[in-house]
């Protein structure tokens, strides 16, 4: 019988093996593609020292096509949990040094430990993707596997916060685990979503196209929208995670860490009194209006790359954590397409699932017009960002800049769908279309019938009427639909008053299994 030393002696050196993965010459040819380790990824993902690992020794269990003759302890994913900043967070490291990074029944069980344990105790999960998909010696039951871990990141959606970072292929199947959860964030040259790879889609419909074009960073970033954002390398990817997470509370019961705010609650900023040109047809940049009014000019924007009309992203006003929607009149006037509508409805139910209070800039002069638009479905894709300011109960501060036409205005966290705090600056024009198109049409006749020497004068005189009696804010005001009027300069005190007002808020939707949003 072994002796106590012995026991001891084996325990260690089976950690040392798992420590290795798939062994030193992997480990090399990891590095040489420009890419980390599963342990060394954590390393930089985690507070030091605060990794404990679960199922080191875990081994794969099926013995054909030659699986018997390798055993690699752990079985090509590193689980277990640890602290970011402190906080606790579980985690999985798929480790293509062994079998690629494939996923077999046992790989796939490891997995939906963590992710059980997770929602058991109310902390964030986050997934290091780096894989070659199923197994396929191990066939269904890899794919068995897949959709235990799909059913786990569906059930623990709107529970905990769920991040994925690609750092390298996931392909077919693996996909839609990443497609569920919250955030997904990418290396630039280095990883690869896909449903089918280059070469299938080369033999399917006869397309010429290389794997970063398929499914590299830049597309899924820019083109489809199914990535949220894009690193120039590893280190960069999950340092970007642990600045996600600084936003989010650790589940849905819970709120946001508040922070200690060095920027003066009470500043004001006469900068932004100059902010919105006085021609409405020229375009300023929301950026600037965010970076006056958030605290220390912090902003961490989602998805910059696509949907660019619109802005997303996390914030903090008076050290509380914010999510901030904001139309980007730089780009197609900041008018809401389909894409801009997808990208904000999914980040308006992000922010309502975990407690995070919306900050809404407006200026919109409506849904882009167009038969493509038409086509795409705009119509179903507007409603699901209505869909979603409707169904948020999470406090929600709108400041409208200028434009407000029409539906949109509405739409974008308007006082009827229930909106808390509304604001409007002397600039904002609140109407169902622009002043110039409204007159056009109410005042037709009137227009054709003036003499050609008086109809500009008379165009001129029109506007100015219609101006006065609509399209300005103290309408809106008069009749409480906005709660006041405010000078831009002093946006960010009047934001935090009202953000301090609602941080006991409290509103319930009709008891219900789920609404059921337009897809």
């Amino acid at each position: 019988m072994p002796s106590s030393e012995e026991r001891i002696a084996r325990l260690m050196q089976m950690r040392e093996e798992a420590r290795l993965g798939g062994g030193p010459a992997r480990i090399e040819q990891q590095h040489a593609r420009g890419k980390l380790t599963a342990r060394e990824r954590l390393d930089l993902l985690l507070d030091p020292a605060s990794f404990v690992e679960l199922d080191a020794l875990v081994t794969h269990r099926s013995t054909d096509f030659g699986l018997d003759e390798q055993v690699f302890l752990g079985d090509g994913v590193v689980t277990g949990h640890g602290r970011i900043d402190g906080r606790l967070v579980f985690v999985f490291s798929q480790d293509f040094t062994v079998f690629g990074g494939s996923l077999s029944e046992a790989y796939a069980e490891k997995i939906c430990k963590v992710m059980d344990l997770a929602m058991k105790v109310g902390a964030p999960i986050i997934g290091l993707n780096d894989s070659g998909g199923a197994r396929i010696q191990e066939g269904v039951v890899s794919l068995g596997g897949y959709a235990d871990i799909f059913l786990r990141n569906t059930l623990a959606s709107g529970m905990v916060p769920q991040l994925s970072v690609i750092m390298g292929p996931c392909a077919g199947g693996a996909v839609y685990s990443p497609a569920i959860t919250d955030f997904t964030i990418m290396v630039e040259g280095t990883s690869y979503m896909f449903v089918t790879g280059p070469s299938v889609v080369r033999t399917v419909t006869h397309e010429d196209v290389d794997a970063e074009r398929l499914g590299g960073a830049v597309t899924h970033t820019t083109r489809s929208g199914v990535a949220h954002l894009a690193a120039h390398d590893e280190a960069e990817a999950l340092d970007l995670t642990r600045q996600i997470l600084a936003y989010l509370p650790q589940n849905n019961l819970e709120d946001a860490t508040r922070v200690e705010s060095t920027d003066p609650i009470d500043r004001r900023d006469a900068a932004l009194d100059s902010v919105v040109p006085d021609d409405p047809a020229k375009p300023y940049d929301m950026h600037v209006v965010i970076g006056h009014v958030v605290d220390n000019g912090d902003f961490l924007e989602i998805q910059p790359g696509w949907a660019q009309n619109i802005i997303v992203g996390f914030a903090r006003l008076g050290g509380r954590s914010v999510g901030v929607v904001a139309q980007q009149p730089a780009v197609l006037a900041g008018a809401l397409d389909i894409d801009a509508s997808t990208k904000a409805a999914r980040f308006v139910r992000t922010c309502d699932c975990f407690n995070v209070p919306l900050l809404t800039f407006v200026d919109v002069p409506g849904f882009l017009p167009g038969v493509g638009q038409e086509d795409g479905g705009i119509i179903r894709h507007g409603a699901k960002l209505l869909f979603a300011y409707c169904e948020a109960t999470v406090p929600k501060l709108t400041v409208i800049t200028r434009k407000a036409y029409g539906g949109a205005y509405d739409v974008m966290s308007s006082k009827h769908i229930r909106g808390d705090m509304n604001f409007a600056w002397p600039t904002a024009e609140i109407a169902v279309m622009g002043v110039e198109g409204a007159v056009n049409i109410i005042f037709k006749d009137r227009l054709q019938a003036a003499e050609v020497e008086d109809a500009e004068q008379e165009r001129a005189k029109l506007v100015a009427e219609y101006e006065a009696q609509f399209a300005n804010p103290y309408v809106a005001a008069a009749r409480g639909y906005v709660d006041d009027v405010i000078l831009p300069s002093e946006t960010r005190p009047r934001l935090i008053q009202a953000l301090e007002a609602l941080a006991g808020k409290r509103d319930t939707n009709p008891r219900k299994k789920h609404g059921n949003i337009p897809l």
